[in-house]
């Protein structure tokens, strides 16, 4: 390779008067960089070859047989470039670098070499470098870059930390590696919290969530709350509100605060099966100190939602409590549960709603959507459950047929669904779901096929009311008796009604719109099973078949369905005292063929169509903010479905629901 010409001498290039000084060393001569015409005469004598890719004179391929010592390293070959704008100009890093420093550093700490600090917890210490304790800890880098007395002292000595998780800690400054067992997590999560190394305690807090158990959930919130991590509170508190009832058989759950105690019992999230439950734990806490605590009774009966306690409950077990007797407030409550249960079943007038009478989500039961149709117009099989307490809708057992328009209610905890059209022809069968089992069964079909019927029940019957085929909008009503799986018919309706709405409501059923054969209704009629006779109401504001019926809080509302020939978003309210009906707000969205259920506090508007698409968006009504908003979505897009509430647990069907719904769903 020709070689570059050496740069002129210094000396040629000075003035006269910056001559060297005699006798002193010679100033070592500074290379000159070779100019452009240099640096590109370096090939000059060979031919120019065509470039491919970086310094392809350098690349592996060129330089088999080279030493060893003439390769580049792997690592800088991997991160080396060369800078586009200039050539000449070179980007090195080596990726390892920080890792090889500090195992350089753990090595010298190992040794006990260089280090400048030397840190002292209980009977040890540690002798350390302060960069390295600056760089991992927010405390330490504090401490040396104040004016404080430690950051120039060679010792500094920390109180009240785990001598061992200090260790721990600074090992991990060197290693970024750290051990955690569930006999070392809560002195290095306090260690890591006191010396700010929040990495380190994010992992402490993560472990312990991941070890909750009922035996330790307690202890580990009153750990983080003393300690202020926030996320492992809220974790705590989720997992006792999800497992209260296996905590209150802990030795744990006896040494529990009122505070905490309170919160948890008042809890619209507390995951219990039925208010007896929250009761019999409050009064397990109470005599297990009852000198201390029998003051607190009147606090904890407050939250226990004694009002949804059976009758038989409240006379046999509360109001035989001597510690209920004695006390005033407590023996109120009670009056108001046992007043609350006489008005279920009218014997008294309607009492108004409080937190105390509302169900707990655990219990509150679920919605179901079941069948209906989606674009492709093929009727579905598949049953979606809400969950409210998950907040989510997950699918259980399909329907044994395929239905649309379909007439669904619940009756003693069974869901059950009725008529409608499989795709090919109308439908008199019908199937009874059982939550418990997760399993769809036939009963006796009804005496007429029809679809867009409505499911009712009234007592223990169910009547199927209404519907159409292909001819007929019929005005006849059918009765099921549950106990021997057969169907009479009964009185019929003043007017055929297909699409119609009903509902049940103080004795009586409320059948809703509908179309006649020739046009949409407003008419309403109301049926009394005693007298077996139908009678008229006040008409609706507006005309509809094809909407959601449901009741809430001693009104019957009527949301969506069609006109004559669109979607409505209206929605309506009737009072029965009254006898009128009022404007409520409008759902957020047209929707015809929608499905209504009321759980809780709230309405559920399902499904629907809003006359160009088939829609799986799901809205909540508040009936004291009167107004709707968008809530967690069904799977399915479909309209025709039957909603229903039913009061099982959802817990049941949590367990029996373990298939992947996402293979199976049809996206339409």
């Amino acid at each position: 390779m020709p070689q570059v010409p050496p740069p002129p001498s210094r000396t040629d290039s000075l003035p006269n008067s910056a001559s060297p000084v005699p006798n002193s060393t010679p100033t070592p001569p500074v290379p000159a960089l070779p100019s452009q015409a240099a640096r590109r005469g370096i090939n000059s004598t060979r031919k120019s070859r065509p470039r491919s890719g970086h310094f392809s004179a350098y690349s592996p391929s060129s330089r088999r047989g080279a030493p060893a010592s003439q390769k580049m390293s792997a690592a800088a070959e991997a991160v080396s470039g060369q800078n586009a704008d200039n050539p000449a100009v070179q980007n090195f890093e080596a990726k390892t670098h920080w890792k090889d420093s500090f195992k350089v550093l753990h090595q010298l700490y190992e040794s006990q070499e260089m280090c400048d600090v030397e840190i002292c917890v209980g009977k040890k210490s540690f002798k350390c470098h302060r960069v390295v304790l600056a760089c991992a800890s927010l405390y330490f880098r504090a401490m040396f870059k104040s004016e404080m007395a430690e950051s120039r002292q060679d010792v500094v000595t920390i109180q009240d930390l785990d001598e061992d998780a200090m260790g721990m800690l600074v090992e991990f400054a060197y290693t970024a590696r750290v051990k955690i067992t569930t006999e070392t997590v809560q002195p290095l999560l306090f260690a890591a919290s006191i010396l700010q190394i929040e990495c380190v305690a994010e992992a402490c807090a993560n472990f312990m969530k991941s070890h909750l158990h009922p035996s330790n959930c307690i202890e580990v919130h009153n750990f983080a709350e003393l300690h202020n991590r926030q996320e492992l509170m809220r974790m705590t508190d989720e997992y006792i509100l999800d497992h209260f009832t296996e905590v209150t058989e802990t030795e744990e759950f006896l040494k529990i605060s009122v505070t905490m105690l309170t919160k948890y019992a008042s809890s619209e999230l507390l995951n219990v099966d039925e208010e007896t439950q929250v009761y019999e734990a409050i009064m397990q806490w109470i005599k297990h100190d009852l000198d201390q605590r029998h003051k607190h009774l009147s606090q904890l009966i407050a939250a226990v939602r004694l009002p949804l306690l059976s009758m038989t409950y409240l006379m046999e077990t509360v109001e035989k409590e001597e510690l209920v007797r004695k006390n005033l407030e407590c023996r109120d409550f009670l009056d108001e549960a046992k007043y609350f249960q006489m008005s279920q079943v009218s014997l008294v007038p309607d009492v108004s709603i409080s937190v105390r009478t509302r169900p707990r989500k655990s219990y509150a039961g679920v919605l179901f959507c079941v069948g209906g149709r989606g674009a492709t117009g093929d009727p579905f099989k598949t049953v979606e459950c809400y969950d409210p307490r998950k907040n989510r809708w997950f699918q259980v057992a399909e329907m044994n047929v395929r239905r649309r328009h379909v007439g669904v209610c619940s009756a003693n905890g069974m869901l059950y669904a009725v008529g409608g059209h499989d795709g090919n022809e109308h439908l008199n069968s019908g199937e009874v779901f059982n939550p418990k089992t997760n399993k769809w069964k036939s009963i006796a079909p009804m005496g007429t096929l029809r679809r867009g019927l409505a499911l009712a029940s009234l007592g223990g019957p169910i009547y199927a009311v209404g519907g159409l085929d292909d001819t007929t909008c019929f005005n006849t009503v059918e009765r099921y008796d549950p106990g021997n799986d057969g169907w009479t018919f009964v009185a019929s309706m003043l007017t055929p009604r297909g699409g119609v709405g009903l509902t049940a409501l103080k004795g009586h059923l409320y059948a809703i719109g509908g179309n006649d054969g020739v046009s949409s209704l407003d008419k309403c009629e109301r049926y009394d099973p005693f007298l077996n006779k139908w009678g008229p109401v006040t008409c609706m504001h507006k005309r509809r078949a094809g909407s959601g019926c449901a009741v809430l809080d001693g009104y019957i509302y009527v949301v969506g369905g069609f006109d004559d020939s669109s979607p409505l978003d209206s929605v309506e309210r009737f009072d029965p005292k009254t006898n009128e009906w009022t404007l409520v707000g409008n759902m957020t969205t047209c929707r015809g063929g929608v499905g209504l259920g009321s759980l809780g506090r709230r309405l559920y508007a399902v499904g629907g169509h809003d006359s160009f698409n088939y829609l799986n968006s799901v809205e909540a009504y508040e009936p004291d903010s009167n107004s709707w908003e968008s809530v967690k979505h069904i799977q399915q897009f479909r309209a025709g479905a039957g909603v229903a509430f039913c009061s099982c647990l959802p817990r049941f069907l949590r367990q029996h629901s373990t298939r992947n719904t996402a293979e199976h769903l049809q996206c339409v």
